[in-house]
């Protein structure tokens, strides 16, 4: 058992909770067993601790390379389950670790937009995702994080943060695409349409 990833799973967990009421749902459509890709819309720095600490199961998400510099950090955020990865480049390494903890029945985060909007619009869908979902073959849940990067007004009781789980891509769904980037980029452009699907469903009530 990894000590600081469950410690930072449990104090994120009271602080979006306690202070920031924070509404779970969906968690049923994480698959029991076996690997998968999480992936959800990206928001704020936050997103991947508050993803990933609500998610019914052990997940591991991307970390910008320069993060592991510092042996010691480097030491303390890959125990929380951050992966290193170059950006703005194809990183072979962290491809096959990525796999890796896929084939080994864990989750991994990711964040098919490859950066954060900084608006409320989704941005175009990067083909990461369908690629890693193909060669691991392995379903896709998605989710939808609100309130993130507006942390005064969920605070203050003007916006309501949460995070919403939906449908998953099943297995045989992701299997019936051929391995080119074609197929990546329309897997990419089926998971975020589903994440702005989970969006409209949202209430508009701060309740």
């Amino acid at each position: 058992m990894k000590i600081l990833y469950y410690a930072g799973w449990f104090v994120t967990r009271v602080i979006s909770k306690l202070v920031f009421r924070i509404r779970i749902s969906g968690r049923e459509n994480f698959p029991k067993s076996g690997g998968f890709i999480l992936a959800t819309n990206h928001i704020s720095y936050y997103d991947p601790p508050l993803v990933g600490s609500w998610a019914p199961r052990q997940v591991y998400f991307f970390a910008k390379q320069e993060l592991f510099k510092n042996k010691l950090f480097g030491w303390l955020i890959r125990q929380t389950n951050a992966l290193p990865v170059k950006r703005g480049a194809i990183d072979r390494q962290a491809l096959e670790m990525s796999l890796a903890v896929i084939r080994q029945g864990y989750g991994l985060t990711i964040f098919p937009e490859g950066t954060r909007s900084k608006t409320d619009h989704f941005l175009r869908p990067k083909p990461g995702v369908g690629m890693l979902a193909i060669k691991a073959g392995c379903m896709i849940v998605p989710g939808y994080v609100h309130g993130a990067n507006r942390l005064r007004g969920c605070l203050l009781g003007r916006e309501r943060m949460s995070i919403t789980y939906g449908e998953p891509f099943t297995v045989e769904w992701v299997k019936s695409f051929g391995e080119d980037k074609d197929a990546y980029d329309k897997i990419a452009e089926a998971v975020m349409a589903r994440i702005g699907e989970i969006k409209g469903t949202l209430p508009t009530s701060r309740d």
